[in-house]
């Protein structure tokens, strides 16, 4: 509506002088490339799995991922306390030191929160963060930008917009988008709403933004989203097999569109076999955790309100691991 664009307009053209004196990130703009949302490895609802967490950001990195995003969706961040979100990103900022740049999510109902952890990031040496709107309270299209404006001000790291209605029972609007993409600390978007629609829309919306960042959320479209203009994807699938993404989106950034084809469906037989175990919205983050812990990486244990896969899931995960040829060290 007219009323709507104005106003994102005004705010927007508001937040183009009130961040030009924020210190310059390393952050290369935009960022392209793979960016696995990392687990939370645990032992239990207040322990870090230190060792596991050491393994997997390795067996992360030896995939030639362009990123790692910490406490997003795949990370249970609304699970977990604040002492182990703050302690999380200490840790794996400490040990990547630099190699990659590293983003963390701070979505949270307390604004004060975002800003606490951000700060705290920006210190552990992080490169960027990772919003999705705050849930309970649903939020209108002008009460988002305000509030990402605000949040944006406020920020000592570039913020990443994370549109994830599924989880948040609102979408960031296109437009909103555009108008928040004139705030120079607001440099990208992670889309996982799983609307090719909306993503395009968002893309062609950008199209001169030569600078702004719009990252595919499920990896079942890296390959698609890339081909067409995209920047890349935040793939869950990259917890385990991180050098099957980064070749995905190597082929697509050559436009090899045959071997773009072969690879998706690699990615394909990856998400069909581990992703639907079980019969609730958890199975996702269930599977890639058990097939973690099976292959040796890291443990399973979920933060409540979740658990771990029984046994007869974990037998079928495992029958399915060894058939996409993973490396299977637990019975």
């Amino acid at each position: 509506p007219l009323c709507l664009c104005v106003r994102l307009n005004w705010v927007a053209g508001f937040a183009r002088v009130s961040i030009q004196d924020k210190e310059e990130s390393m952050l290369t703009k935009p960022l392209k490339g793979v960016v696995p949302p990392m687990v939370t490895p645990l032992l239990d609802n207040h322990t870090l799995d230190a060792k596991g967490l050491e393994r997997l950001v390795e067996h992360i990195l030896s995939g030639h991922v362009h990123g790692l995003f910490l406490l997003g969706t795949t990370g249970e961040a609304p699970d977990l306390s604040y002492e182990l979100r703050h302690e999380l990103v200490q840790r794996v900022c400490g040990q990547v030191g630099g190699r990659v740049p590293v983003m963390v999510g701070i979505t949270d109902t307390v604004f004060s929160e975002s800003v606490r952890l951000a700060e705290s990031a920006a210190r552990a040496g992080a490169e960027g963060v990772v919003a999705a709107p705050p849930y309970y309270f649903t939020p209108g299209q002008p009460e988002l930008v305000e509030y990402y404006m605000h949040l944006a001000n406020s920020l000592p790291l570039p913020l990443f917009l994370y549109n994830m209605p599924s989880h948040t029972k609102v979408m960031i609007d296109p437009y909103t988008v555009r108008a928040l993409a004139e705030n120079g600390n607001i440099v990208g978007l992670k889309d996982s709403s799983a609307n090719i629609v909306y993503f395009n829309t968002v893309r062609h919306l950008l199209r001169e933004r030569t600078d702004f960042s719009i990252l595919m959320g499920p990896e079942e479209a890296l390959g698609e989203v890339v081909l067409m203009g995209g920047h890349g994807g935040v793939c869950g699938g990259a917890n385990l097999f991180p050098a099957l993404f980064v070749e995905t989106y190597d082929a697509a950034v050559a436009g090899d569109v045959g071997r773009v084809r072969e690879l998706q469906e690699r990615i394909m037989k990856v998400s069909g076999a581990l992703y639907g175990v079980g019969r609730h919205v958890s199975s996702f983050l269930k599977g890639v955790k058990c097939s973690l812990d099976l292959m040796g990486i890291c443990n399973d244990f979920m933060a409540e309100p979740f658990s771990r896969f029984r046994e007869e899931e974990r037998s079928i995960i495992r029958s399915r691991l060894l058939a996409l040829g993973a490396n299977v060290v637990k019975e």
